[in-house]
């Protein structure tokens, strides 16, 4: 399936304001607002549905016998047609 960015924002950022980022979009899930990600003049608005696939993922690229580099990734999933998502690995737990 051919994949469509519909917006894309990359830049250093301290903990404090990508925390800051993080609970704004919490708070918008608990709301069940849509969430809208502007930079500049561009922008794209979301609005998840009620049950979205949540997937995290750590990574580490780069080669196995030197430094490389890590990532952490969240990422809301679903169907622009559909209400939920189905399937899933399991509790997650964050600590």
């Amino acid at each position: 399936m051919p994949e469509e960015v519909l917006f894309k924002s990359e830049s250093a950022q301290s903990r404090d304001e990508i925390a800051s980022y993080l609970r704004n979009v919490a708070e918008k899930l608990e709301k069940g607002d849509s969430i809208t990600l502007r930079a500049g003049e561009e922008s794209a608005t979301m609005d998840p549905p009620e049950r979205p696939t949540f997937e995290v993922k750590a990574e580490r690229e780069g080669p196995a016998d030197g430094p490389g580099e890590l990532s952490i990734e969240f990422e809301l999933e679903w169907d622009e047609n559909s209400e939920s998502a189905e399937g899933g690995t399991g509790n997650l737990e964050i600590e």
